[in-house]
Protein backbone atom coordinates (compact mmCIF):
# COMPACT_ATOMS: atom_id res chain seq x y z
CA UNK A 1 0.00 0.00 0.00
CA UNK A 2 0.87 3.28 -0.81
CA UNK A 3 2.52 6.70 1.28
CA UNK A 4 2.28 9.82 -0.82
CA UNK A 5 3.22 13.51 -0.36
CA UNK A 6 0.58 16.23 -0.37
CA UNK A 7 0.42 19.73 -0.56
CA UNK A 8 -1.98 22.50 0.47
CA UNK A 9 -4.25 24.10 3.61
CA UNK A 10 -6.90 26.34 3.56
CA UNK A 11 -6.54 29.03 6.44
CA UNK A 12 -2.29 28.60 6.26
CA UNK A 13 -0.52 31.32 7.42
CA UNK A 14 2.51 33.06 5.80
CA UNK A 15 5.43 31.03 6.22
CA UNK A 16 3.78 28.59 7.87
CA UNK A 17 6.08 25.75 9.47
CA UNK A 18 8.96 24.41 8.11
CA UNK A 19 8.44 20.79 6.97
CA UNK A 20 9.46 18.05 9.76
CA UNK A 21 10.30 20.20 12.47
CA UNK A 22 8.32 20.23 15.48
CA UNK A 23 4.89 18.63 16.91
CA UNK A 24 3.35 16.81 14.12
CA UNK A 25 -0.14 15.89 13.74
CA UNK A 26 -1.94 12.28 12.17
CA UNK A 27 -5.25 12.43 11.01
CA UNK A 28 -7.03 9.18 11.07
CA UNK A 29 -9.58 8.67 8.55
CA UNK A 30 -12.39 5.81 7.11
CA UNK A 31 -10.78 4.82 3.57
CA UNK A 32 -13.92 3.10 2.70
CA UNK A 33 -15.38 6.23 2.87
CA UNK A 34 -13.00 7.79 0.88
CA UNK A 35 -10.36 9.15 3.29
CA UNK A 36 -7.00 8.73 3.04
CA UNK A 37 -6.04 6.22 6.07
CA UNK A 38 -3.46 8.64 8.27
CA UNK A 39 -2.22 11.54 7.22
CA UNK A 40 0.59 13.42 8.72
CA UNK A 41 0.58 17.45 8.83
CA UNK A 42 2.73 19.79 10.46
CA UNK A 43 1.66 22.47 13.09
CA UNK A 44 2.50 26.05 13.11
CA UNK A 45 2.85 26.57 16.65
CA UNK A 46 1.52 30.04 16.50
CA UNK A 47 -1.54 29.95 14.65
CA UNK A 48 -2.08 26.52 14.76
CA UNK A 49 -2.50 25.59 11.20
CA UNK A 50 -2.07 22.23 9.35
CA UNK A 51 0.26 21.89 6.47
CA UNK A 52 -0.05 17.63 4.92
CA UNK A 53 3.23 16.40 4.29
CA UNK A 54 2.06 13.00 3.64
CA UNK A 55 -0.52 9.64 3.51
CA UNK A 56 -0.76 6.42 4.36
CA UNK A 57 -3.44 4.11 3.20
CA UNK A 58 -1.30 0.71 5.00
CA UNK A 59 -4.55 0.07 7.56
CA UNK A 60 -7.93 0.29 6.58
CA UNK A 61 -10.50 2.18 8.31
CA UNK A 62 -7.41 3.55 11.08
CA UNK A 63 -10.53 5.30 12.83
CA UNK A 64 -8.56 6.10 15.93
CA UNK A 65 -5.14 6.63 16.77
CA UNK A 66 -2.92 6.67 19.73
CA UNK A 67 0.93 7.33 20.22
CA UNK A 68 3.05 6.04 22.84
CA UNK A 69 4.10 9.08 25.49
CA UNK A 70 8.22 8.66 23.71
CA UNK A 71 6.84 9.84 20.51
CA UNK A 72 8.68 6.84 18.51
CA UNK A 73 5.45 5.18 17.85
CA UNK A 74 1.92 5.46 16.96
CA UNK A 75 -1.12 2.76 16.92
CA UNK A 76 -4.42 2.74 14.78
CA UNK A 77 -7.03 0.62 15.26
CA UNK A 78 -8.58 -0.70 12.36
CA UNK A 79 -12.38 -0.32 12.31
CA UNK A 80 -13.69 -3.29 10.17
CA UNK A 81 -15.67 -6.28 11.33
CA UNK A 82 -12.67 -8.27 11.31
CA UNK A 83 -10.66 -5.69 13.72
CA UNK A 84 -7.51 -5.31 14.03
CA UNK A 85 -4.87 -3.37 15.76
CA UNK A 86 -1.80 -1.95 13.91
CA UNK A 87 1.63 -0.24 14.79
CA UNK A 88 3.90 2.02 12.98
CA UNK A 89 7.40 3.56 13.50
CA UNK A 90 7.69 7.38 13.47
CA UNK A 91 9.84 8.92 10.86
CA UNK A 92 10.86 12.24 9.53
CA UNK A 93 9.31 10.86 6.31
CA UNK A 94 6.13 9.45 8.15
CA UNK A 95 4.46 6.77 9.82
CA UNK A 96 6.34 3.13 8.57
CA UNK A 97 4.32 0.06 9.20
CA UNK A 98 5.77 -2.14 11.87
CA UNK A 99 4.44 -5.31 10.47
CA UNK A 100 0.93 -6.50 9.07
CA UNK A 101 -2.14 -5.43 11.31
CA UNK A 102 -3.08 -7.90 14.02
CA UNK A 103 -6.11 -9.26 14.28
CA UNK A 104 -7.78 -7.92 18.14
CA UNK A 105 -10.46 -11.05 17.95
CA UNK A 106 -13.41 -8.31 17.77
CA UNK A 107 -15.72 -6.63 15.64
CA UNK A 108 -15.28 -3.23 14.88
CA UNK A 109 -12.71 -1.30 17.20
CA UNK A 110 -13.38 2.29 18.12
CA UNK A 111 -10.51 2.98 20.05
CA UNK A 112 -7.13 2.18 21.79
CA UNK A 113 -4.85 3.20 24.48
CA UNK A 114 -1.64 2.22 25.78
CA UNK A 115 -2.09 0.88 29.26
CA UNK A 116 0.69 -1.61 31.44
CA UNK A 117 2.39 -2.84 28.56
CA UNK A 118 -0.24 -3.81 26.36
CA UNK A 119 -2.88 -2.29 23.52
CA UNK A 120 -6.20 -2.43 24.81
CA UNK A 121 -8.87 -1.77 22.45
CA UNK A 122 -12.54 -0.97 22.69
CA UNK A 123 -14.80 -3.31 20.02
CA UNK A 124 -18.06 -1.65 19.93
CA UNK A 125 -19.79 -4.23 17.28
CA UNK A 126 -18.91 -7.17 19.73
CA UNK A 127 -19.35 -4.83 22.68
CA UNK A 128 -16.09 -6.19 24.19
CA UNK A 129 -12.09 -4.87 25.03
CA UNK A 130 -8.92 -6.45 23.75
CA UNK A 131 -5.55 -6.95 25.16
CA UNK A 132 -2.44 -7.19 23.19
CA UNK A 133 0.89 -7.27 24.67
CA UNK A 134 3.48 -4.49 23.37
CA UNK A 135 6.99 -5.48 22.27
CA UNK A 136 10.28 -3.40 23.13
CA UNK A 137 10.50 -2.57 19.55
CA UNK A 138 7.08 -1.41 19.58
CA UNK A 139 5.71 -4.41 17.62
CA UNK A 140 2.49 -6.39 18.72
CA UNK A 141 2.73 -9.29 20.39
CA UNK A 142 0.61 -12.61 21.37
CA UNK A 143 -2.16 -14.15 22.45
CA UNK A 144 -5.09 -11.30 22.30
CA UNK A 145 -7.17 -11.52 25.98
CA UNK A 146 -11.03 -9.97 25.04
CA UNK A 147 -13.09 -9.17 28.13
CA UNK A 148 -16.72 -9.77 27.53
CA UNK A 149 -19.11 -6.76 28.58
CA UNK A 150 -23.04 -7.44 29.30
CA UNK A 151 -25.57 -5.76 29.06
CA UNK A 152 -28.24 -3.31 27.62
CA UNK A 153 -30.31 -0.09 27.49
CA UNK A 154 -33.68 1.48 26.97
CA UNK A 155 -32.95 2.83 23.23
CA UNK A 156 -33.86 -0.73 21.24
CA UNK A 157 -32.10 0.84 18.08
CA UNK A 158 -28.84 1.73 19.79
CA UNK A 159 -28.44 -0.53 22.89
CA UNK A 160 -29.88 -3.74 22.62
CA UNK A 161 -26.73 -5.00 23.94
CA UNK A 162 -23.25 -4.04 25.10
CA UNK A 163 -21.18 -1.47 22.77
CA UNK A 164 -17.47 -0.88 24.42
CA UNK A 165 -16.28 2.36 23.13
CA UNK A 166 -13.57 3.75 24.40
CA UNK A 167 -11.11 2.81 26.94
CA UNK A 168 -9.17 4.90 29.41
CA UNK A 169 -6.39 4.64 31.96
CA UNK A 170 -7.03 6.58 35.63
CA UNK A 171 -4.34 9.48 36.30
CA UNK A 172 -2.28 7.32 38.58
CA UNK A 173 -1.89 4.19 35.36
CA UNK A 174 -3.20 1.22 37.90
CA UNK A 175 -6.75 1.26 36.28
CA UNK A 176 -8.15 0.71 33.09
CA UNK A 177 -11.72 2.80 32.62
CA UNK A 178 -13.81 0.92 29.91
CA UNK A 179 -17.30 3.31 28.70
CA UNK A 180 -20.07 1.01 26.80
CA UNK A 181 -22.85 2.67 25.09
CA UNK A 182 -25.00 -0.25 24.92
CA UNK A 183 -25.07 -0.35 28.99
CA UNK A 184 -24.76 2.79 30.02
CA UNK A 185 -21.57 2.24 32.23
CA UNK A 186 -18.48 2.53 32.77
CA UNK A 187 -16.49 -0.69 33.97
CA UNK A 188 -13.43 0.02 36.37
CA UNK A 189 -10.86 -3.05 35.24
CA UNK A 190 -7.09 -4.26 36.41
CA UNK A 191 -4.66 -5.63 33.85
CA UNK A 192 -2.67 -8.36 34.94
CA UNK A 193 0.94 -7.64 33.35
CA UNK A 194 1.43 -10.89 33.26
CA UNK A 195 -1.15 -12.63 31.10
CA UNK A 196 -3.07 -9.77 29.59
CA UNK A 197 -6.00 -10.69 31.11
CA UNK A 198 -8.37 -7.90 31.94
CA UNK A 199 -10.63 -8.08 35.90
CA UNK A 200 -13.61 -5.95 36.37
CA UNK A 201 -13.05 -4.19 39.89
CA UNK A 202 -16.47 -2.26 40.34
CA UNK A 203 -18.79 -0.54 37.39
CA UNK A 204 -21.09 2.92 37.15
CA UNK A 205 -24.08 2.63 36.16
CA UNK A 206 -25.25 6.17 34.55
CA UNK A 207 -28.43 7.36 33.36
CA UNK A 208 -30.50 4.64 31.43
CA UNK A 209 -30.32 6.07 28.12
CA UNK A 210 -27.93 8.47 28.10
CA UNK A 211 -25.38 6.32 26.21
CA UNK A 212 -22.14 7.36 27.32
CA UNK A 213 -19.25 7.14 24.44
CA UNK A 214 -15.94 8.47 25.33
CA UNK A 215 -14.40 9.98 29.29
CA UNK A 216 -11.64 12.36 29.64
CA UNK A 217 -9.77 12.94 32.84
CA UNK A 218 -9.66 16.28 34.20
CA UNK A 219 -5.87 17.85 35.20
CA UNK A 220 -6.42 17.44 38.94
CA UNK A 221 -7.02 14.02 38.62
CA UNK A 222 -9.97 13.49 40.65
CA UNK A 223 -12.81 14.61 38.10
CA UNK A 224 -13.35 12.57 34.91
CA UNK A 225 -16.39 13.66 32.21
CA UNK A 226 -18.27 11.43 30.61
CA UNK A 227 -19.60 12.38 26.94
CA UNK A 228 -22.94 10.83 26.40
CA UNK A 229 -24.32 9.98 22.84
CA UNK A 230 -27.86 9.59 23.08
CA UNK A 231 -28.38 12.64 25.52
CA UNK A 232 -26.57 14.91 24.43
CA UNK A 233 -25.05 15.64 27.65
CA UNK A 234 -21.44 15.25 29.89
CA UNK A 235 -21.56 13.72 33.39
CA UNK A 236 -18.71 15.09 35.64
CA UNK A 237 -17.90 12.02 37.97
CA UNK A 238 -15.83 12.03 40.98
CA UNK A 239 -12.90 9.60 40.53
CA UNK A 240 -11.36 7.69 43.61
CA UNK A 241 -8.43 6.73 42.39
CA UNK A 242 -7.25 4.93 45.94
CA UNK A 243 -10.48 2.71 45.99
CA UNK A 244 -10.87 2.65 42.10
CA UNK A 245 -14.74 4.23 42.40
CA UNK A 246 -16.15 6.37 39.95
CA UNK A 247 -18.66 8.45 41.44
CA UNK A 248 -21.26 10.57 38.84
CA UNK A 249 -21.97 14.26 40.05
CA UNK A 250 -24.50 15.54 37.64
CA UNK A 251 -25.29 16.24 33.69
CA UNK A 252 -24.96 19.05 31.75
CA UNK A 253 -26.52 19.95 28.59
CA UNK A 254 -24.33 20.44 25.65
CA UNK A 255 -27.36 22.52 23.67
CA UNK A 256 -28.77 25.55 23.73
CA UNK A 257 -32.22 25.92 25.77
CA UNK A 258 -34.81 25.16 23.23
CA UNK A 259 -32.17 23.85 20.52
CA UNK A 260 -32.80 20.08 21.60
CA UNK A 261 -35.80 20.12 18.93
CA UNK A 262 -33.88 21.30 16.02
CA UNK A 263 -32.90 17.77 15.17
CA UNK A 264 -30.39 15.20 16.18
CA UNK A 265 -27.21 15.45 17.94
CA UNK A 266 -24.64 12.98 18.83
CA UNK A 267 -22.02 13.98 21.02
CA UNK A 268 -18.55 12.50 20.05
CA UNK A 269 -15.90 13.98 22.20
CA UNK A 270 -14.54 16.00 25.14
CA UNK A 271 -11.35 17.88 26.48
CA UNK A 272 -10.24 19.82 29.26
CA UNK A 273 -8.16 23.22 28.69
CA UNK A 274 -4.61 22.88 30.87
CA UNK A 275 -5.72 24.48 33.95
CA UNK A 276 -9.21 22.65 34.52
CA UNK A 277 -11.24 26.11 33.71
CA UNK A 278 -13.08 24.72 30.53
CA UNK A 279 -14.00 22.17 28.71
CA UNK A 280 -14.96 21.40 25.01
CA UNK A 281 -17.41 19.28 23.82
CA UNK A 282 -18.06 18.37 20.18
CA UNK A 283 -21.61 17.41 18.79
CA UNK A 284 -22.44 15.81 15.74
CA UNK A 285 -25.81 16.86 14.09
CA UNK A 286 -25.68 20.32 15.71
CA UNK A 287 -22.46 20.80 14.27
CA UNK A 288 -21.56 22.43 17.28
CA UNK A 289 -18.48 22.53 20.20
CA UNK A 290 -19.99 23.38 23.43
CA UNK A 291 -17.62 25.74 25.38
CA UNK A 292 -18.28 24.51 29.45
CA UNK A 293 -17.04 26.49 32.54
CA UNK A 294 -15.84 23.71 35.32
CA UNK A 295 -16.10 24.38 38.72
CA UNK A 296 -13.38 21.66 40.03
CA UNK A 297 -14.07 22.19 43.18
CA UNK A 298 -17.83 21.93 43.23
CA UNK A 299 -17.96 19.21 41.13
CA UNK A 300 -19.98 21.24 38.54
CA UNK A 301 -19.52 22.31 34.49
CA UNK A 302 -22.18 24.75 32.86
CA UNK A 303 -22.73 25.40 29.58
CA UNK A 304 -21.36 29.03 28.31
CA UNK A 305 -22.14 29.25 24.64
CA UNK A 306 -21.77 27.06 21.46
CA UNK A 307 -19.74 28.11 18.64
CA UNK A 308 -19.67 25.96 15.04
CA UNK A 309 -17.55 23.42 14.30
CA UNK A 310 -16.33 24.32 10.96
CA UNK A 311 -17.64 21.48 9.05
CA UNK A 312 -20.11 18.61 9.39
CA UNK A 313 -20.46 15.84 11.49
CA UNK A 314 -17.54 16.50 14.29
CA UNK A 315 -16.36 13.11 14.83
CA UNK A 316 -13.53 14.07 17.40
CA UNK A 317 -11.80 17.11 18.85
CA UNK A 318 -8.35 17.63 20.24
CA UNK A 319 -6.60 19.96 22.15
CA UNK A 320 -2.66 20.47 20.72
CA UNK A 321 -0.21 20.06 23.64
CA UNK A 322 0.14 23.82 23.99
CA UNK A 323 -3.50 24.11 25.12
CA UNK A 324 -4.32 27.28 22.70
CA UNK A 325 -5.25 25.38 19.71
CA UNK A 326 -8.19 23.32 19.43
CA UNK A 327 -9.53 20.78 16.19
CA UNK A 328 -12.42 19.20 15.14
CA UNK A 329 -12.47 15.88 12.54
CA UNK A 330 -15.59 16.79 10.59
CA UNK A 331 -15.92 13.46 9.02
CA UNK A 332 -19.07 14.20 6.52
CA UNK A 333 -18.12 17.29 5.52
CA UNK A 334 -14.05 15.81 5.29
CA UNK A 335 -11.83 18.32 7.08
CA UNK A 336 -9.92 19.36 9.88
CA UNK A 337 -10.40 22.32 11.47
CA UNK A 338 -8.87 24.59 13.86
CA UNK A 339 -9.20 27.18 16.23
CA UNK A 340 -7.55 29.18 18.77
CA UNK A 341 -8.77 29.33 22.39
CA UNK A 342 -9.11 32.57 24.26
CA UNK A 343 -7.90 32.16 27.46
CA UNK A 344 -10.46 34.12 29.16
CA UNK A 345 -13.62 33.19 28.03
CA UNK A 346 -12.20 29.46 26.79
CA UNK A 347 -13.94 29.89 23.55
CA UNK A 348 -12.46 28.53 19.87
CA UNK A 349 -12.04 31.34 17.72
CA UNK A 350 -12.23 29.86 13.48
CA UNK A 351 -8.53 29.84 12.10
CA UNK A 352 -8.85 27.50 9.15
CA UNK A 353 -9.31 24.11 7.88
CA UNK A 354 -7.02 21.61 6.63
CA UNK A 355 -9.11 19.12 3.39
CA UNK A 356 -9.46 15.58 5.05
CA UNK A 357 -12.51 13.40 3.64
CA UNK A 358 -13.84 11.21 6.39
CA UNK A 359 -11.76 12.30 8.98
CA UNK A 360 -12.47 11.01 12.33
CA UNK A 361 -9.26 11.29 14.57
CA UNK A 362 -6.67 13.49 15.53
CA UNK A 363 -3.37 13.20 17.74
CA UNK A 364 -0.08 15.57 18.12
CA UNK A 365 3.45 13.59 18.17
Amino acid sequence: MAATGVAGAEGRASGGVERGRGIRAYIGSFTTAGGAGLTTAAVDPDTGALTPLHTSDAVTNPSYLAPDPGGRYLYAVSETPDGAAAAFSLTPDGPVPLGPAVPVDGDSPTHLTLFSGHLVTANYGSGDVSTLPLRADGTLGGPVRVLAHEGSGPDADRQEGPHAHAVRPDPGGHLLLSVDLGADSVRICALDPASGSLAVRGETRLRPGSGPRHLTFHPNGALACVVNELAPTVTLCRWDGDRGTLAPLGETSLLPEGAAAEGPAYPSEVVFSPDGRFAWAAVRGADSIAVLSVDAGAGTAALVTTVPCGGHWPRDLALHPGGRHLYAANERSGDVTWFTVDPESGVPVRGGSLTAPAASCVVFA
